[in-house]
């Protein structure tokens, strides 16, 4: 088994005045190694096409990934898609992207623009096989993955951008290649990279957006691990063992909370040197101890982390804050959401006295609250958590 992992992120926009958004991605993992992706468009726009793409999306990704045939997924939304009073008939595309135990991807594609693939910083032209089902031309591709592949799949909002306003005839797919190809070598999670082609969208519509648009990318990375120390343990003699089973893992070391930087200080025997310099005032000095990659204070800072989080899966208008600042909260996004793809947490138990005094905000309760909702915002950026307590 190789050690590629899928790196998943999408972001959309709606149809000006309309609260629902006509397009869907429906995300599902077989396993650790093989996932199902399904962006589907549903006609027109609002209430219909939410309901149009959200079914699409849920049926077709649920029977891929218990592995049914391409053939009965169609034939299935074909015959369960409520037909359109008006039009009179039931339309969602949808493009499918299956990734098989991190070594090939499967592309199925259905009337949505193509499918972008940035190999080498560059298009790569994948071959399609042209398939008919149920009176539908369907493309299927099969490819090998890469490190640092990049998919691009996106609803037709995308190309038809700008088109009256900017383009004459929309934002041609040449024009959004090359939009990537210039992004490729940015080293950009999927996250920010879909954020970015729907801003880009977005400004070609003049922020009135005339259709739903969606991008979803899918990017193959390493494995890369990432080590978490928050809190001295409940029992001091188990410093030690907390310390020696964190130090000795693979990956990088961040280290949160005054008391926890000390006890990691002793435990490797050399000095913590603590910083006076604010990069910002609501987020306390970062300090340094050689061996350790970053070391931070607790509570306010992982605070800090937890809302860009949020931010990051949501809207991501945070991002050109903890992308570029130099506080600690900012370094240990950079760390979390864009280096790390598996993320081991040691939680220590202990309860800081400082914390008891009721004029204060921070309890024992919130900060294990704090550590378990960060856990369930990266599971959902799909990455890996083991939380350790002590």
């Amino acid at each position: 088994m190789n050690d590629l992992c899928a790196d998943i992120g999408y972001s959309s926009i709606n149809h000006y005045g309309e609260e629902l958004c006509g397009d869907h991605v429906d995300i599902v993992e077989e396993n650790e190694n093989s996932t199902v992706i399904v962006l589907a468009d549903g006609l027109g726009s609002g209430v219909k096409a939410s309901i149009l793409s959200t079914l699409t999306s849920k049926i077709i990704s649920t029977m891929m990934a218990e592995g049914l045939p391409i053939e009965e997924c169609v034939s299935t939304i074909a015959a369960t898609l409520p037909v359109c009073s008006v039009r009179g008939v039931a339309y969602s595309t949808f493009t499918i992207i299956h990734l098989e135990n991190n070594d090939t991807a499967e592309i199925i594609q259905y009337d949505n623009p193509h499918v972008i693939l940035i190999r080498g910083d560059v298009n790569y032209d994948y071959p399609k096989q042209e398939m008919n089902i149920g009176g539908k031309k369907i493309y299927r591709s099969t490819i090998k993955l890469q490190e640092n592949d990049i998919f691009v799949a996106m609803s037709d909002g995308c190309p038809h951008a700008g088109i009256g306003i900017a383009y004459n005839f929309g934002w041609k797919r040449e024009e959004i290649i090359g939009f990537m190809e210039a992004l490729a070598p940015g080293g950009y999670t999927a996250k920010t990279l879909s954020t970015i082609l729907i801003n880009e969208c977005n400004q070609l519509y003049g922020e009135k957006p005339g259709d739903d648009a969606t991008a979803c990318v899918v990017k193959i990375r390493r494995r890369e691990p990432m080590n978490l120390l928050f809190g001295p343990p409940s029992n001091r003699d188990d410093c030690d063992r907390m310390m020696s089973l964190f130090f000795s893992k693979a990956g990088k070391h961040i280290v949160c909370g005054g008391t926890t930087s000390s006890i990691a200080a002793k435990y490797l025997r050399k000095p913590l040197k603590a910083s006076l310099v604010f990069e910002r005032s609501d987020v306390p000095p970062t300090a340094e101890i050689e061996g350790v990659d970053l070391v931070t204070e607790g509570v306010i800072t992982i605070n800090r982390v937890l809302e860009y989080a949020k931010d990051y899966l949501g809207e991501n208008k945070e991002y050109e804050h903890w992308n570029f600042r130099k506080d600690g909260a900012s370094k240990i996004c950079r760390l979390l959401f864009e280096e790390a793809t598996d993320i081991n947490f040691y939680v220590g138990r202990a309860i800081n006295p400082a914390h008891q005094n009721p004029d204060l905000p921070i309890n024992f309760s919130i900060k294990m609250n704090l550590v378990e909702e960060l856990s369930q915002c990266l599971k959902q950026m799909g990455k890996r958590i083991k939380v350790s307590y002590f």
